[in-house]
């Protein structure tokens, strides 16, 4: 034999062994697919998973210490300052109130004393304009001629007379007094008195 023939015989043989151990592996496929599961099914059992971890217990939080005697007292302390700085802000607040309501009743007071001495001065001159004028009229009186004087205040209002006369030069009045009628120098003499006894004394 030639090793040509050799190797194919070699061949041949190698091929008819394959076969055979095809065809015992076909005949134990069954036996095997059962055992794959229980070699798992034993292997997971033998393996078992890790236990989940128990919870941590709860903790307590401990109990707050009871304040001390020193943070009582630093407490009351704050709290007494901070009232008293609230009551030193209500007081400056009214203070300045107060001081706003002063000035304002200090410049109404200012307006109604110079409206005062406004007024009063009016007065003043108003009554200087009306002595004036009552002194004119005097003057005019004493220049005429009594009886002539003496017609006109016969006529003349008796409030006005009063003025006029009251103005009047005692020595030149005479004269007119003496030419008028007796009745109007009789009312003029008690209305005369009258207004001197009313005027306060010098």
């Amino acid at each position: 034999m030639n090793a040509a023939n050799a190797v194919r015989v070699l061949l041949v043989i190698a091929g008819f062994l394959l076969g055979l151990k095809g065809m015992a592996l076909v005949r134990d496929f069954p036996l095997l697919t059962r055992a794959i599961p229980a070699f798992s099914t034993t292997a997971l059992a033998a393996d078992p998973a890790p236990a989940a971890p128990s919870p941590a217990p709860a903790t307590t939080p401990a109990p707050a210490a009871a304040p001390s005697a020193t943070d009582a007292m630093a407490a009351g302390l704050r709290a007494r300052r901070e009232a008293l700085e609230e009551r030193e802000r209500s007081i400056a607040t009214r203070e300045a109130l107060l001081a706003v309501a002063e000035q304002r009743l200090a410049a109404r007071l200012a307006e109604l004393t110079a409206l005062q001495g406004r007024l009063e001065q009016a007065d003043v001159d108003a009554r200087e304009r009306e002595e004036s004028h009552w002194r004119t009229m005097a003057k005019l009186y004493e220049t005429m001629r009594p009886r002539e004087a003496a017609a006109v205040f016969n006529e003349l209002d008796l409030p006005v007379l009063v003025q006029v006369v009251e103005r009047m030069n005692d020595r030149k009045a005479a004269p007119v007094l003496g030419a008028m009628l007796p009745d109007r120098v009789r009312q003029l003499t008690v209305e005369l008195a009258r207004l001197r006894a009313a005027r306060p004394p010098a």
